[in-house]
């Protein structure tokens, strides 16, 4: 599926206060991760409730996209309303 949510889409929604959540492992996020980010990992999406701020808008990444994808689903299943998929921590290009 084709993601139409870029890098600058990104970076606007993290200007207004968007939550940047890396869905990778907790050791992979320990070796770098994005400015401000959330490490929230897949395995643990269902505790998202207790981490995330509902009426923010979420931006999710990891290494590839897979595991972002899968995590837009279950948050969007789980309630939450403003939820996008950056796909690759590569695909940010916030100053």
């Amino acid at each position: 599926m084709f993601n139409s949510f870029s890098g600058s889409d990104a970076c606007k929604l993290l200007a207004d206060g968007a939550q940047l959540v890396d869905v990778r492992s907790s050791s992979e996020f320990s070796q770098g991760s994005l400015p401000n980010a959330i490490n929230l990992p897949l395995q643990s999406i269902m505790n998202a409730k207790n981490i995330l701020d509902e009426n923010k808008a979420i931006v999710l990444y990891c290494l590839t996209g897979m595991r972002s994808s899968t995590a837009k689903n279950y948050l969007v299943k789980m309630g939450f309303n403003n939820v996008n998929d950056l796909g690759s921590f590569k695909n940010y290009n916030c100053e």
